[in-house]
């Protein structure tokens, strides 16, 4: 069996459509318009996703799932669409826009209700308050606002009886339904009620509870849907950073396309302050490109043919040509937007409990709202039928459990946006929980404390040499090699301006090093036993120097030039110039630090010496990464794993919370819940002080709610009158669920200021 997720009505399979629609099974509703639709996990026993349209899902349960717009038939909250795209300005949402028309006419004619209702408190219109004209003024003026204005309480209210998920919706239903039922059959037919009830042959009416419930209800839902769309800004701008077209290079001459018409494999032409449509490689041309919205600095980065360009970056002042490498949600921009909106819709561990108590509460209230009603028809004073109806309505209103409801999600959407603003993607919103109770951090070090490739450090030439004598051929020698660490070379050499000289009679020895003639000259590079090898002495001063490079973590390679010693070249991965302030934030935040990393043992205490961690392990595979993260939790220590290479995809699985630098590899961001988008280690520190924030802004809202439900019920269903003589009425009732509300989504929003 399933159910139409509108209606509520049982729905019949259109098995005639299984071979068109590729064997997936489809629905129809026999009393609402036979409007189709796939069957989806929350409504249904089977979990056919649709191909290729739009999939809308719940904010606040992100389970529920269907290929066309609607209410979720366990909250009653309007699905989203689950597909980000680019917003302008004037666009709005369509339930908000639909729910502030609602109100702002219900307002309208709810007021006059309330002043009409109250009017007998005016000795001079006394009695033209009690008449009959006052009445039907009323019961004309209501019943728009209770039918019109709060209609999708009702519908969302009875879906959630049918699919046996009660909620807000459901006491909010029966308790606008009740006072307006009653009073309109006080109204209409005063004879059903007994004399004691009566005064002057008329029965008392509560329309004015009916309608300035529904106008505050109405009020709390549209403040609601503003704040949850602030908390889609930060999605929102960064949508907004591709720019909507791209210049195409035809073969007839440049012209623009929209950006969703481009493929991968065409040439599109980036001119001076333009926007890079997607991500790609220059082809022609160079330019300086301005990266901060991915690397965070403010200095541009030259590009020139081959390098690569990110989508959404600023051109410069440069023209170039690029070819289109990813396009869409493919991007590095799209994956951004993608993983953020995945995350605010994801749970945290603690919203089970919200949820627990929610689908235990609605029951509870229901039962005590009956209650309620029996001990005012058996105790209560005359009226007792008015008395005992006022109180349990009163009860069902002051109850509503949205303020529970919005407590967690509201929190993690603005806390998931505020991240994204600081670099700081959090995939899942597991993750943003577990991170708050981290003890223990666990880094890799190559590419997460360090640059991740080797840099040239030092260039020190043997007397009778300079510096620059030095570089030069060795540089153009190295020019020829595929080494990593010659690569280094290359790149220092070009740094300082170098030019390189022509080289002849190239060879390389495995594990040795590289010889050559570069100018007349014949240059060899490598250990010190290669040149040994070639009978080259005096290399005694130099393996003294080695020594000292080599305890700070450097690669020493010896130069020697015509069959003398030359110099030394010493070549390192340099630890991030942000690391040391990263690891001092991290300290202070309470954590352990422990490096894993597959390089040698002498390196590694180098870098942990330099960075005061607090234990390193070197030379370990990536398995042994995996035991080492589970030998930590089995100590009871709560671990954070931080790496970006496809080695650290294991031990990122295994850890409480994996972190990703944005910087690495496909496969570490996939096994990550957070990535830092720009690689840097101090963002750790942003991270975790934004779990911290976020959880405490939960458990925040929970108090809240959950005291407001525990004090507002008892005092609805009237424990105060024997005592005090008060009674509280629907309406204040009303206010106060929705002022419980209000109060949860402003201090969900005070995430947006939190400092990271």
């Amino acid at each position: 069996m399933a159910l139409d997720p509108i209606c509520g009505m049982t729905v019949n399979e259109a098995s005639e459509l299984r071979a068109e629609r590729k064997g997936q099974a489809f629905y129809f509703c026999s009393d609402h318009c036979r409007q189709e639709f796939l069957s989806t996990p929350a409504i249904a026993k089977h979990d056919k996703k649709p191909q290729g349209k739009a999939i809308y899902t719940c904010p606040m349960h992100p389970e529920v799932q269907q290929d066309h717009t609607g209410d979720c038939p366990k909250c009653g909250m309007a699905l989203e669409p689950k597909t980000v795209t680019a917003v302008t300005d004037d666009e709005e949402n369509a339930e908000l826009r639909d729910m502030t028309r609602r109100f702002w006419i219900g307002a309208a004619l709810a007021v006059p209700v309330f002043v009409l209702a109250m009017a007998h408190l005016i000795p001079a219109i006394q009695s033209w308050a009690n008449s009959h004209a006052s009445r039907w003024m009323q019961f004309a003026l209501t019943t728009p606002v209770v039918w019109w204005a709060g209609w999708p309480f009702f519908k969302r209210g009875l879906c959630s009886v049918v699919t046996r998920h009660l909620n807000m919706f459901t006491l909010i239903a029966i308790g606008v339904g009740a006072a307006f039922v009653f009073s309109a059959v006080a109204m209409l037919l005063p004879g059903l009620f007994p004399p004691t009830m009566q005064h002057e042959g008329k029965v008392a009416i509560y329309f004015e509870a009916a309608a300035m419930v529904t106008v505050l209800v109405l009020l709390g839902q549209v403040l609601e849907l503003r704040a949850r769309s602030r908390t889609g800004n930060a999605i929102k701008a960064l949508l907004n950073l591709a720019p909507p077209t791209a210049r195409q290079v035809a073969p007839g001459g440049d012209h623009e396309v929209p950006l969703d018409q481009v493929k991968v494999g065409d040439w599109l032409r980036v001119v001076p302050g333009d926007k890079v449509p997607v991500d790609g490689a220059v082809v022609e041309g160079h330019s300086s490109v301005e990266e901060s919205m991915i690397t965070g600095e403010p200095l541009p980065v030259e590009k020139s043919v081959g390098d690569k360009v990110t989508g959404g970056t600023v051109n410069g002042s440069g023209s170039f040509v690029m070819r289109t490498e990813r396009v869409g949600t493919g991007t590095l921009l799209g994956q951004i937007v993608n993983m953020v909106a995945e995350a605010q819709r994801s749970r945290a561990p603690i919203q089970g409990l919200a949820d627990k108590v929610a689908g235990v509460f609605v029951p509870v209230v229901l039962a005590v709202s009956v209650l309620t009603f029996v001990l005012w028809m058996w105790l209560g004073p005359e009226p007792k039928l008015a008395h005992a109806i006022v109180n349990a309505v009163a009860v069902l209103i002051i109850a509503c459990p949205c303020a529970l409801g919005l407590a967690t999600p509201m929190s993690i959407m603005v806390g998931v946006g505020r991240g994204a603003q600081a670099g700081v993607l959090v995939k899942k919103a597991e993750a943003l929980e577990r991170l708050e109770k981290v003890t223990t951090l666990v880094v890799d070090k190559t590419g997460t404390l360090t640059e991740g490739k080797p840099k040239l450090m030092d260039v020190l030439p043997a007397d009778g040499f300079d510096a620059k004598e030095l570089l030069r051929p060795a540089a153009s020698l190295e020019q020829n090699s595929e080494h990593p660490l010659a690569a280094a070379i290359v790149q220092g050499a070009k740094e300082q301006g170098v030019v390189f000289d022509a080289v002849k009679d190239f060879r390389s020895v495995t594990v040795g090093g590289v010889l050559g003639d570069v100018a007349g000259r014949h240059v060899m590079i490598g250990k010190p036993d290669f040149l040994r090898n070639a009978k080259i002495t005096g290399l005694e001063p130099l393996e003294a120097s080695a020594v000292k490079l080599q305890e700070e973590g450097k690669s020493a390679m010896f130069v020697a030039i015509d069959g003398k010693p030359a110099g030394i070249l010493a070549v390192a991965d340099p630890i991030k110039s942000t690391t040391a302030d990263a690891i001092r934030d991290l300290h202070v935040l309470g954590l352990k630090l422990v490096m894993l990393t597959g390089d040698n043992r002498r390196i590694a205490a180098v870098v942990a010496r330099q960075l005061g961690l607090d234990a390193v392990e070197a030379e370990i595979e990536p398995a042994g990464k995996v035991a080492h993260v589970k030998k930590l939790r089995a100590e009871g220590n709560h671990v954070a794993m931080a790496g970006d290479g496809i080695n650290d995809a294991p031990a990122l699985s295994e850890a409480e919370v994996g972190i990703a630098m944005g910087t690495g590899t496909d496969v570490a961001m996939q096994s990550a819940g957070i990535i830092l988008v720009r690689g840097d280690l101090r963002d750790i520190a942003k991270a975790i002080r934004l779990s911290r924030a976020t959880m405490w802004n939960i458990r925040q809202n929970l108090f809240f709610a959950f005291l407001y439900n525990a004090l507002g019920i008892p005092v609805a269903a009237g424990v105060l009158y024997p005592f005090f003589g008060l009674l509280l009425s629907p309406i204040i009732a009303g206010a106060a669920m929705s002022l419980s509300s209000v109060s949860v989504i402003s201090n969900a929003l005070r995430l947006r200021k939190v400092r990271l």
